[in-house]
């Protein structure tokens, strides 16, 4: 049995000591735990929006997918920074409901791809907020939930609650956490978004019932 994981750099385990702590690989060990022949794989890179993912997974080619039994998608968290990094430029507004216009179609496009070539189940992940302390933070991300959300739901797909297992706990579960506020980010190296090891077994705990009930022989 194959679980997939796609996604960014916390997919892609930045910030885990090792990679054997990163949640794809815990996933995998948990599965194993329950029932041997469990076997993961990772399409992850730090700074993927969908669109560089969806990309990416295509030029990777559909051999894999078609050999995995459940897919996770964890991505969008670079879309978002993206657009606030542009406004910071002097973007309007606007460009935010346009960065999640994109990640809603590009989401959108990967799962019905991925339902074209593999019996896979799918599985979409939730974006935690490392910046609870900051309103917009706070509405940005919201959103972008409520859109994955809403494509999951418009492609049968499962949604795993990240941003709820991580809410309130930031500090304890977000490696070089400081304030919560946005600001951090100019302030702490590393900068404070990524899971911790705590963090990466609380993503992988939550996410394994979840990844064995979508799973397609």
């Amino acid at each position: 049995m194959l679980y997939t994981a796609l996604g960014d750099s916390i997919t892609a385990g930045e910030l885990a000591t090792s990679p054997a702590r990163a949640y794809p690989s815990l996933v995998t060990q948990n599965l194993q735990q329950h029932r041997r022949g469990w076997f993961g794989e990772v399409l992850a890179e730090p700074g993927w929006t969908s669109q560089t993912l969806n990309a990416a997974v295509w030029e990777n080619g559909p051999l894999p997918l078609r050999k995995s039994n459940v897919i996770t998608i964890w991505v969008g968290g670079d879309n978002l920074a993206d657009a606030a990094l542009a406004m910071l430029n002097g973007a309007r507004p606007a460009i935010l409901k346009r960065s999640l216009a994109g990640y809603t179609r590009s989401l959108r496009a990967l799962i019905v791809g991925i339902r074209r070539v593999s019996r896979a189940g799918v599985v979409v992940c939730t974006q935690y907020n490392p910046f609870p302390n900051t309103p917009l933070a706070a509405q940005g991300i919201a959103a972008l939930n409520e859109a994955t959300r809403a494509v999951a739901a418009s492609t049968n797909a499962a949604v795993a609650p990240v941003d709820v297992w991580f809410a309130g706990q930031q500090a304890r579960l977000i490696a070089g956490y400081r304030t919560g506020r946005v600001q951090d980010v100019f302030r702490a190296v590393p900068v404070p978004i990524h899971p911790n090891n705590r963090g990466h077994r609380v993503i992988a705990d939550g996410l394994t019932p979840i990844v064995a009930n979508a799973y397609t022989p």
